[in-house]
């Protein structure tokens, strides 16, 4: 089996347009790769297309505000993405606004891994280094029977050894396209067209019936459960109250609604008696009304939120309150989004 050639004929085939296989730009390369990671390709399209238009240079990402950069990310996840893309712009600007131009450089940019260091030395520079991503690992070891654990560190070091191995030299480029586009468009994690694969013959999985035991993935790590009781302020002039993450941790630097957390529901007495409820509203006179009886569930890697939202209406004005239009142009959580959009949808 010639693994290579047959790969690329497949892609030369079946491949999708997309703008970022129309360049060997390497901002744009990392940008793309960047909005992708963990991310599907119709998702990130769009938001792929608005940064490159408000930001068609490396320079003009760097020079903008995070607030800004953070809006324009809203509703895509994985926020730390963002900050890192920020940051690695401004280190290319240090260097005289050069972008690195091989992969042992490329890994020296914030937020850039391997697999990304890898795509953008491929893609951009033809240099021979391969990807390994989820795609990848499926491909890989549904046809050659691997079944190491993908994350594990054994797993990573014989999948990455299969993989060098098998890469085309002259044309790295379009293999490292090719097995991601067949990860993502034939070898899919469900119910696989086997009927038309071009490797039946030389599949492993398929020969064997263990296409839905491959890849092998270690059990994940426990999910933390999370009860956050959010505090919605309307002042008796429609206003407001958000507040800043900080810079570390979930979320960092998006804005939500002050909360009280807890081990799970509160009565109206527990919730307005906590110390966080205090510190925003001491001295103040309210009324409060709980909007959600059932908590709205929003699952995330390893945590799983129980959002309560209490609508607090005050009888005067609150410090530091803003205007609705002025919340919604903050950079927000999607779960603060998903509320506003729903209470305040006009």
């Amino acid at each position: 089996m010639n693994f290579s050639n047959t790969l690329i004929s497949w892609y030369h085939n079946h491949k999708r347009s997309l703008p970022w296989r129309e360049t060997t730009d390497p901002y744009l390369i990392w940008l793309s790769e960047i909005i992708l990671q963990q991310t599907r390709v119709n998702q990130g399209m769009p938001y792929y297309l608005k940064f490159v238009e408000r930001f068609p240079t490396v320079q003009e990402l760097a020079a903008a505000p995070q607030e800004e950069v953070l809006k324009l990310w809203q509703g895509l996840g994985y926020y730390s993405r963002a900050r890192n893309l920020q940051a690695a712009a401004r280190q290319v600007i240090d260097k005289a606004g050069i972008f690195p131009k091989s992969y042992k450089e490329l890994l020296e940019l914030k937020g850039v891994g391997e697999y990304t260091a890898a795509a953008i030395a491929s893609f951009a520079y033809k240099e021979p280094v391969v990807v390994v991503d989820g795609n990848v690992y499926r491909v890989l070891s549904r046809i050659y029977g691997f079944s190491l654990p993908i994350n594990s560190t054994e797993g990573v070091k014989e999948f990455k050894k299969l993989a060098n191995s098998l890469i085309d030299p002259k044309k790295p480029a379009q293999y490292n396209q090719a097995i991601m586009e067949f990860g993502a468009l034939q070898c899919v994690p469900k119910n696989p067209d086997c009927g038309v694969c071009p490797f039946q013959n030389d599949c492993a999985a398929f020969k064997e019936d263990r296409i839905t035991e491959l890849p092998v993935k270690l059990k994940k790590t426990k999910v933390l459960s999370l009860h956050h009781h959010y505090m919605v302020t309307i002042t008796p002039s429609g206003k407001t109250l958000l507040q800043e993450r900080p810079q570390t941790g979930i979320w960092a630097g998006l804005y939500e609604f002050p909360f009280v957390e807890s081990n799970g529901a509160l009565l109206s007495h527990e919730f307005t008696a906590a110390d966080s409820f205090q510190e925003v509203y001491g001295g103040v006179r309210f009324r409060e009304s709980v909007y959600n009886q059932e908590p709205i569930i929003h699952k995330l890697s390893h945590r799983k939120i129980h959002a309560y939202f209490w609508i607090i209406e005050t009888e005067t004005e609150v410090e530091g309150a803003m205007s609705i239009a002025e919340a919604k142009a903050k950079p927000l959580h999607v779960l603060m989004e998903r509320f506003m959009n729903e209470f305040w949808h006009k």
